[in-house]
This record gives structure tokens, C-alpha cells and sequence, in this order.
């Protein structure tokens, strides 16, 4: 059982330099008191909605990254923000780390579209793993970040917003993901190929469970759990979790889908899964009980995943659109689900767009 909400965007801060529309491209979504924060996979930033009393959101404001973060390349190239998740008073923003191939162009000779199809390259900005401080604005009620600020849960203690150090290629969480018996032969490969692609972002106290859309091995998806410390001034390091690695694994059969997004509420996690691939397929809802208390890695067989429900996706005509990308959890009863490429049917005015809140029982 599922109902729609509205999410109005401001048209002054709606479009990217290509005049891409930020509802066509939403890729995550969190939920913090009265606001919703979401992306679009071809900025550099992230937008927060506050609910109104109709019950949607709206009052856009938008927030460069660049401006709490060091971004490799500026705001020239996007980030791919795939995953948002808060914590101990902070906002944690990651990249998809992943590759991209170019698309042939129809209305060029045969020899050009194959050479564009050959051509695999990187966004620096990708690689970003940061986290910013957080806190409610008394005054307005609303969420805000900051660069620097006292933790309002213990005011002589600062907050200062911090990154895992990477490179215009690489992130240290890539690098040593690079060596990794299951990961490291698909880390040199697009993320439309089942190469490495990070899509999902889940926090618990210290720790960040990661999701990834690929690999996928013979039908298992891939969480990664992963803790960060501070480093030196404005960096962290990975905590070292395992005697030879900083990073456990858990591999969940999802019967060949890849993870769009992870969720928790309570000691549980809902991970939405979907194609790997760039292509049409059921995209579903999954509950992972207990999650959160697993102290070693583990295998969650598909008898041990609950199967809560099916989101809508586009098919024949409408092939390529309502890609359901973001997942966030509006109440103790409730989950949103935002959607990349909306349909027609989707979009409310020129500004607007609906997103799906789930019923869980």
C-alpha cells in the first residue's frame, strides 16, 4: 500500500548547467524532522524541501558542497551523490566512486560511435566520502549544515565537517577495495558494466554500511561496513576492522539485484534493490532483520531476507523511467521512495514531482 506526496523545487534553483532539471534526476533521499534532503546525480548539490502544511514539501534551499568540502574538481563535474545518511550530529554525503562509459551518438558515423563506446573515464568528484555537521535551527526548525559548529549534544566539543582523502581517480576506500578477493577485478569497470558502484548509504553511531549497485556475484549483493576516524586537520582515515582489511563484508542474495539504496529503523535494515545493469526490472523492498547487531561478516541467504513489496518502474513505452533510486524512512510505519527519470505522469507542474511513501504494516 503506497500514497504520494509532493515535492515542490524552486524554479531559480531547479536546473544544473546543462539545464537538467533537479526532479529528473533524484538519487537519494533522508528524512530529518520537517525536512527532506535529496540529490540529483548531476550536481554538486543537496537540496533540502521542508514540509508545509499540506503535507508536502517545499521552501527549496539548495547547498553547494563545495562550500564545507574540497571537491577535486570544484563544481566542474558532478558528484554522482548516492547516498546521504546523519549521525552523531552529522550529515554524511558520499559519491558512487564509479566509472562511466560514453554513450554512442546515433547521428554519427558507425566508427565514432564505436570509439565513444570504447571510452571509459572518470569524474573526480565521485570519489567524495565526507561528512558535514548538522544541526536544527531553533529559529526557523530547520535542519542546517555548517562547515564548523559546537555539538549541540555536548557544546564544548566542536564539529567540523571532514573527508576521506581521494584523489581525481581514486579514493583510499577504492584503493583498498582495489585488492579485495571479490570487489577488485570490477573495480576498473563502468558501474553500468557490474562494475564497482556504491548506491547506498546507511549510518549506525560510527558505523557506515555501504550498498552496492555492483558487483553482483552470481546473484549476491555486497554491503560493506565501515568506520571512519579523524585524521589529520580536515581528513579521515578508515578504522582498521579486521586484522587485514578496514571493512567488513556481508553478502545478501537478492536473486541478481544490485542495492539502490539501505535504511534503517530500528536494529532492522530495508534495502531497496534493483537491476545492476542499465536496463528495465523489478525493483523491490527488502527487510534485513537484525542487521545492525551482526558483529561478524555474514552471508543472508534469500529465505532470510523479507520481501516487503514491489515499487513501480517504467516498462514498454515508458522504458527507462521511474527508476526507483532513493529511500528514506518518514515514520516508524512509512518509508519515501524517490525516483530517477520520472514519468509524465509523475511531474506536477513545471517544478514539482511526486515521490511514494510505502505503508510497512
Amino acid at each position: 500500500m503506497s500514497r504520494k506526496i509532493t515535492l515542490h523545487f524552486d524554479p531559480e534553483l531547479s536546473l544544473n548547467k546543462k539545464g537538467k532539471h533537479v526532479r529528473d534526476g533524484l538519487s537519494t533521499v533522508l528524512h530529518t524532522g520537517d525536512n527532506l534532503w535529496l540529490t540529483c546525480d548531476e550536481r554538486t548539490t543537496i537540496e533540502r524541501l521542508t514540509q508545509q502544511p499540506d503535507g508536502s514539501f517545499g521552501a527549496h534551499t539548495s547547498f553547494c558542497l563545495g562550500d564545507y568540502v574540497q571537491l577535486p574538481d570544484s563544481t566542474n563535474s558532478e558528484i554522482d551523490i548516492e547516498g546521504m545518511g546523519m549521525a552523531n550530529n552529522y550529515l554524511w554525503v558520499m559519491g558512487s566512486h564509479s566509472l562511466k562509459r560514453k554513450k554512442p551518438r546515433k547521428h554519427e558515423s558507425i566508427a565514432k560511435q564505436m570509439n565513444r563506446l570504447a571510452k571509459v573515464q572518470a569524474d573526480p568528484n565521485r570519489y567524495l566520502l565526507a561528512r558535514i555537521p548538522i544541526y536544527k535551527d531553533d529559529k526557523t526548525g530547520d535542519y542546517t549544515i555548517c562547515k564548523e559548529c559546537p555539538d549541540p549534544d555536548n557544546p564544548g566539543r566542536i564539529l567540523r565537517a571532514a573527508q576521506l582523502r581521494g584523489s581525481h581517480c581514486s579514493s583510499q576506500l577504492l584503493d583498498v577495495l582495489k585488492n579485495d578477493e571479490h570487489i577488485g577485478p570490477f573495480t576498473h569497470l563502468p558501474g553500468k558494466d557490474n562494475g564497482i558502484d556504491i548506491e547506498g548509504l546507511a549510518t549506525s553511531g560510527n558505523k557506515l554500511y555501504l550498498g552496492l549497485r555492483g558487483p553482483v556475484l552470481r546473484g549476491w549483493a555486497v554491503v560493506l561496513e565501515v568506520e571512519l576516524e579523524d585524521a589529520e586537520d580536515g581528513y579521515l582515515k578508515l578504522k582498521q576492522l579486521k586484522p587485514d582489511q578496514p571493512y567488513k563484508k556481508h553478502f545478501l542474495h537478492l536473486k541478481g539485484k544490485g542495492i539502490r539504496e539501505l535504511r534503517l529503523l530500528g536494529d532492522d535494515m530495508y534495502v531497496l534493490a534493483g537491476p545492476t545493469m542499465d536496463l528495465d526490472g523489478v525493483i523491490a523492498v527488502y527487510r534485513w532483520r537484525n542487521a545492525v547487531n551482526l558483529t561478524d561478516e555474514t552471508m543472508v541467504h534469500t529465505p532470510d531476507l523479507e520481501r516487503l513489496c514491489e515499487v513501480p518502474h517504467g516498462f514498454g513505452e515508458e522504458s527507462g523511467k521511474d527508476k526507483a533510486e532513493g529511500l528514506a524512512v518518514y515514520d516508524e510505519h512509512n518509508l519515501i521512495v524517490v525516483f530517477d527519470s520520472p514519468t509524465d505522469s509523475r511531474k506536477v507542474g513545471k517544478y514539482a514531482v511526486t515521490a511514494d511513501v510505502i505503508k510497512l504494516d
